[in-house]
């Protein structure tokens, strides 16, 4: 979609920090960080929200792609992964993100 900030990411209209890419994905950090480690894993295609997500395949790499991100960044054993799944919880931009954490104690519940 040519007026979604993720796409041109993915696209390289748009610089990022990538941290990881791949055929089905791309990982980079996210410009307003929230924690030490904050990286956001997309997949390449266009999904809206993860109530759109009808490949769970693609999922589960995108899982797989986030638990990597984490353990390179040296967070194997102690990382947050959120995913915001429409206006009312938190989504802002409509692709598909998952937003991976790690660095800090988390609260719970969360925000």
């Amino acid at each position: 979609m040519s007026d979604c900030v993720i796409c041109r990411i993915v696209a390289g209209e748009i610089p990022a920090k990538i941290v990881h890419q791949d055929d089905r994905s791309v990982a980079f950090r996210d410009i307003d960080p929230q924690a030490p480690l904050h990286v956001l894993v997309v997949p390449r295609a266009h999904v809206a929200a993860l109530a759109d997500l009808d490949d769970a395949a693609l999922g589960g790499h995108l899982l797989g792609v986030a638990r990597t991100v984490a353990a390179d960044a040296g967070y194997r054993d102690s990382f947050r992964l959120v995913v915001n799944n429409g206006e009312a919880a938190g989504q802002s931009v409509r692709h598909l993100h998952l937003h991976v954490l790690g660095g800090r104690r988390f609260a719970w519940p969360p925000g």
